[in-house]
């Protein structure tokens, strides 16, 4: 029971709307008492995007966090954005509503796969994505995001080789970018980003000739836009890959009546938000992100009420890896997250 009085079952997707206004006033009391902050990633469900104090890509909510006054930070993300907002944060507590919120292409790698990646190849340097545990930005020489990903890896001496990690699809960008061939790229995809398929562009693009496109470059059919608008059959200038804040940014000086949209769906939200006059269509409608979803309106109550599930890096792993993303931050280039 709130403590307004007003009974709130885990069934929340058919909550009156005295049920709602019960939430939000039970979610916002407890994180002021507690000193909490609350964060949401624009991949969120619309309701936690919300009720956050903050809402952005997980590195630019956990830089966000660090420099608050805040002694709690309830992250609504997936669990490695909550291991780097700790990294980040050391003496904060972190929660994360729902623990068994992982992330599929953070999982295609672990600290053992890269430590062996690098025996293989004892001159290169490492270059992760920030969507990786703290296992392996602790491995990791430099970290890096999908919007400076090409300026991190231009950083680096053209002789030295580079493994680039997790995203094959970022991966391919960088090298198309910067034209390097001296790249390994990891195998590893987001399996929602992945399922954006060519097909989906294709027929979306065709069905809207006159719009823009905004593609993430984690998706499976970046190289499928790239192509159209080299080829002239979608013009180039209407042609965009961005970071999640990239569009963000874009959105909020867009002109177009429409804008295509290739990234998970949950960034629609900000997306209109930000402009209310552009119709945003997504690419691929059910690209959605199951651990994402695991966090709901109930489990972020539980997680401030009943501080859980906190998260913890131990100071060794924590100290490795805040290495990699000062290394990153060092070059001038911090960017945004994904």
């Amino acid at each position: 029971m709130t403590s307004t009085a007003v009974a709130l079952d885990n069934n929340w997707e058919t909550w009156s709307p005295a049920q709602w206004d019960a939430w939000q006033a039970e979610v916002l009391t407890l994180a002021e008492q507690n000193n909490a902050v609350i964060l949401a990633h624009n991949y969120q469900i619309a309701q936690i995007q919300d009720i956050a104090h903050h809402v952005g890509d997980s590195l630019a909510l956990s830089r966000i966090a660090a420099s608050t006054d805040a002694e709690q930070i309830i992250f609504c993300g997936v669990h490695f954005m909550a291991e780097t907002a700790k990294i980040l944060s050391p003496t904060k507590r972190v929660f994360i509503p729902d623990a068994k919120a992982g992330c599929s292409l953070a999982n295609t790698i672990d600290a053992e796969q890269l430590r062996q990646w690098k025996a293989d190849n004892p001159n290169a340097k490492v270059v992760s994505y920030v969507n990786t545990t703290a296992a392996v930005k602790a491995e990791t020489d430099i970290c890096c995001t999908s919007s400076n990903a090409v300026d991190v890896v231009r950083s680096i001496d053209p002789e030295t080789p580079i493994l680039f990690c997790p995203d094959q699809f970022l991966g391919a960008h960088v090298r198309r970018e910067t034209g390097r061939e001296n790249i390994q790229v990891w195998l590893g995809e987001c399996h929602v980003h992945a399922d954006i398929s060519p097909q989906d562009l294709t027929t979306t693009v065709r069905n809207n000739p006159e719009a823009q496109l905004y593609v993430h470059p984690e998706c499976g059919c970046t190289t499928s836009a790239l192509w159209m608008a080299e080829s002239g059959e979608f013009p180039s200038d209407n042609t965009h890959v961005l970071s999640t804040g990239g569009m963000l940014d874009m959105a909020k000086q867009e002109s177009a009546d429409k804008v295509l949209v290739a990234t998970e769906v949950g960034m629609l939200h900000q997306l209109r938000k930000a402009n209310s006059r552009t119709e945003f269509i997504p690419v691929n409608p059910e690209a959605e992100c199951p651990y994402m979803q695991m966090i709901t309106p109930p489990k972020l109550l539980d997680c401030l009420r009943n501080q859980r599930d906190e998260v913890f890096v131990d100071e060794e792993t924590a100290a490795k890896a805040r290495g990699s993303l000062d290394a990153m931050i060092s070059i001038g280039t911090p960017g945004g997250g994904e």
